[in-house]
Formats: structure tokens, C-alpha cells, sequence
């Protein structure tokens, strides 16, 4: 870690957060090593966490698309259930000021069926916010109507696709029952700095950043790398990842999805679920903030209904 940097110490909002913070980095640090997407390093404590306070510049098409062949192998790590929080979880903490629902970092039991994508979404990423939303006024009668259809199409499976190729590659090499990528979970455009790579030399291992080993001479283009902070760490779709970078907007999103799917293709259909796959940051917005959220919500989850 740079001897330059200060450094910005986080303490607990509620009882946990840290803890669960510091471990959904260190889960998503893992993949470094191989190529994986950067993760600010972090040491905590109980009740507190601390991190360097990285200078941030400016994405170049160059970083962009290697922040996405990067996070593809961050993807393919894995995880063994939808919906699961990082290794060591106390089973108490809960994800977030807005209560995402989150189980155990094991696999489905043996002897019942892995719950598939579709039924996760509906069950533990929508479904949850709706009474609260329309007791809030967030949302109205209307629109809850219009969010439990896109609900039942779920869980029958409508909208289920398969992980991007090396996911489902590495899934397969595993044995998983399921394919499962290790996502980031709140991976809105403020959650990626773009830092000065001399910045990461220090902390970063030799091949964070480069994608999947291409057996030829590797390196790093341009100066800048994208570095992930302030996770939601879960298993999930590697698609909700590159969907929540665009809720908000993200300069060169088309690089960093163009050096994704170089690495890793998507699955066919992949631009008409991407609505799809950001209600669950567009349901949180509305139930903390109400307001034009719980309107967008709607009329993104119409084109799914």
C-alpha cells in the first residue's frame, strides 16, 4: 500500500457492515492473481475497515476495455448458490442500508434442485420491496401489479440465460451443480475508480488487471486501471454487474462490455435483458428514495411484464 496515500477509515452504520464489507473484498481480491478485475486492499477491524484513498483520474477506452476482460475472470471465480454472501459471513449481518437478502456461502443441499436464476431474482432481489415500496408510496398498487408479472415470469424461467462463456467454463471444470459469477453486487459507476496503475504496484499482484492468461506477452494498456471499491459482494449474474454500470451512466461502457464479451462472450439476447437485470438497483432506489425511482421502476419492469 502506497506510503502516500492517507488513508480513509470507515466505521460500523450498523452492527456488521464492515466486517462483511472487508469480506466481500477480500473475496473479490482473489481473482487478482489470475487476472482478475483490481480490488482496493483493505485491513479491518471490529467495527471498522480502512482503505487507501486511491487519486482517481479519468477512464480512456484503452482502461475501460481492460477493466472488462479483467472483471470477467473476477465472474468466473464463482460462487456456489445465487443469492449467497461471502465466505465467513456471520448469518446475522445484513447487505446494505436496504436489507438485501442474503444466505450462506455453500451449496444448494443435495437432494433438491439448485434454485435457478429467475426464482433468486424474483424471490430475494424484487419480491422483498414491493409491500415496503407501496406502503412508502414509492410504488403504486399499479405498478406493484405490473413488478409481480415480471415476478412469475421469472420464476417460469422466461427471462433464465447462461452465464457468459467463461463462467460457465469454470463452473463446468468445478463440477457445480449450478453456474454461479462472483459479482460485485452494487457495481454502479461510482464503485469503479479509474486510478493511475503506478498507484497499484505496490498492492496489486503482477497479473490483476490483464484478463485470462493469453500464453503471449501480457501488459497492461495505457496508465489507468479500474479498481473496485464499496461491494455488495454476492453470487449472482455476471449480467447485473454490466447492467447496474449503466443506471447511472458510465463513460466507455461499450469498451469495457466489448472487452468482456472478447474474453468471455454473453449469451445471445444479452442487450434486451439488460433492463431486466438493473430493476433490482432501480427497487432499492425507489425504496430508499422514492420519489422518480419508483416511476423509472415501473416503466423499465413494462418492457418484462
Amino acid at each position: 500500500m502506497s506510503r502516500t496515500n492517507p488513508t480513509i477509515r470507515k466505521q460500523d452504520d450498523y452492527p456488521g457492515a464492515t466486517g462483511l464489507e472487508a469480506l466481500g473484498l477480500a473475496w473479490l481480491a482473489e481473482p487478482m492473481a489470475g487476472g482478475g478485475a483490481h480490488v482496493v486492499p483493505v485491513t479491518s477491524g471490529p467495527g471498522w475497515l480502512e482503505e487507501p484513498r486511491l487519486p482517481s483520474g479519468s477512464v480512456t477506452a484503452d482502461a475501460a476495455e481492460a477493466f472488462g476482460r479483467a472483471l470477467a475472470v473476477t465472474h468466473a471465480a464463482g460462487a456456489p448458490a445465487f443469492g449467497v454472501a461471502p465466505p465467513g459471513w456471520d448469518g446475522r449481518t445484513r447487505m446494505g442500508n436496504s436489507d438485501v437478502r442474503i444466505r450462506p456461502c455453500e451449496p444448494e443441499p443435495e437432494g433438491t434442485e439448485p434454485r435457478r436464476w429467475g426464482e433468486f431474482f424474483a424471490d430475494d432481489r424484487l419480491a422483498p420491496y414491493l409491500r415496503p415500496c407501496r406502503d412508502r408510496g414509492a410504488l403504486s398498487a399499479a405498478g406493484v401489479a405490473v413488478i409481480e408479472r415480471v415476478c412469475a415470469r421469472l420464476r417460469d424461467g422466461d427471462f433464465d440465460a447462461d452465464q457468459p462463456e467463461l463462467v460457465a467454463r469454470a463452473a463446468r471444470e468445478r463440477g457445480d451443480r449450478v453456474a454461479v459469477a462472483r459479482t460485485h453486487g452494487d457495481l454502479w459507476t461510482g464503485n469503479v475508480l479509474w486510478v493511475p496503475r503506478p498507484e497499484s504496484l505496490d498492492w496489486a499482484p503482477a497479473r490483476a488487471g490483464l484478463g485470462p492468461a493469453s500464453g503471449t506477452g501480457e501488459q497492461l494498456r495505457g496508465d489507468v486501471v479500474g479498481v473496485l471499491i464499496d461491494p455488495l459482494a454476492q453470487g449472482a449474474h455476471a449480467e447485473t454487474d454490466l447492467a447496474a454500470l449503466g443506471v447511472f451512466g458510465q463513460r466507455h461502457l461499450e469498451r469495457i462490455v466489448a472487452g468482456y464479451d472478447e474474453v468471455s462472450p454473453l449469451a445471445d439476447g444479452w442487450r434486451e435483458r439488460v433492463g431486466l437485470h438493473q430493476l433490482h438497483m432501480l427497487i432499492i432506489h425507489a425504496f430508499l428514495f422514492g420519489g422518480p425511482y419508483g416511476a423509472e421502476t415501473v416503466a423499465v419492469a413494462r418492457r418484462y411484464a
